[in-house]
């Protein structure tokens, strides 16, 4: 099982904070989101699409061709702006 984790306007968006997923393996974190697209619906496939959101795999800034494995924690948020 893979730790999904959502912040800010994500977890807002989606309605939801966190969620245990289980992903076919070998698996990345597009796999993921296509997982949880598929199990949730388009609206998270708009909400996580790649270069709106920033991704941290077991709390280490990754990309969608990340690789992911059971016991890892996905976060996604989206990007920081400020001044």
């Amino acid at each position: 099982m893979i730790d999904v984790r959502y912040f800010a306007s994500l977890r807002e968006t989606l309605g939801l904070s966190h969620e245990r997923v289980a992903v076919p393996l070998p698996a990345t974190v597009a796999g993921l989101v296509h997982t949880l697209a598929e199990a949730h619906g388009g609206r998270w496939q708009e909400a996580l699409r790649a270069g709106r959101v920033l991704v941290a795999v077991n709390q280490q800034v990754a990309g969608f061709a990340t690789p992911v494995q059971d016991g890892d924690e996905v976060a996604f948020f989206p990007p920081v702006t400020g001044g």
